[in-house]
């Protein structure tokens, strides 16, 4: 990805446009404007710290959620994400069936329904990007199309989840032992 940094910046300086060296080094999905991408390789490059089981409702699934390892020690360290973090969590549906481990039993399937993406900025990069506040940027993307954020406003689309965990810079960090010291 780093490469493909120093390429996007050659041809930006190139062709006349600039971008802030800061932006490109703030995080591998986000541009000059603050506008984020699908981080769609997040399975592979980012390690799994946690999840949830909601259930049921419109968030019914299994919750797995991820972030870059180098996240995970500046946390245990720090107590705090630093800024570029990423987390991902993608929302899977479930099913149940009858196993010899117990009746009932219930598992993820391949249905996903969507991910959620926070990148953490304590230095407020993006004011005037209505997906950026509260030291953080917030997106909702969906199978159908990864391309699109569907957040217009973090305040209200993104926050009203989070209040209860305002205390903990806005993420329920209980249901992700490896951020433990």
């Amino acid at each position: 990805m780093k490469i493909t940094k120093i390429l996007l910046l050659g041809l930006l300086c190139s062709s006349g446009l600039s971008m802030s060296h800061e932006v490109m080094e703030f995080s591998d999905y986000v541009d000059h404007e603050g506008n984020i991408g699908f981080p769609s390789d997040f399975i592979n490059s980012m390690t799994h710290i946690g999840s949830w089981f909601v259930p049921e409702g419109g968030a019914s699934g299994f919750h797995g959620v991820y972030t870059e390892k180098e996240s995970t020690e500046a946390f245990k360290k720090t107590g705090k994400f630093p800024d570029g973090a990423t987390l991902v969590k993608e929302l899977r549906g479930s099913d149940v069936g009858d196993y010899t481990t117990g009746k009932g039993v219930k598992f993820s399937t391949n249905g996903i329904k969507q991910w959620f993406v926070m990148i953490k900025d304590s230095k407020n990069r993006f004011k005037d990007n209505s997906a950026w506040g509260d030291e953080w940027g917030w997106a909702l993307f969906k199978p159908d199309d990864k391309n699109v954020n569907l957040v217009k406003n973090y305040k209200s689309d993104c926050l009203g989840c989070h209040i209860p965990a305002k205390d903990k810079d806005w993420v329920y960090t209980e249901a992700y032992p490896l951020l433990n010291k």
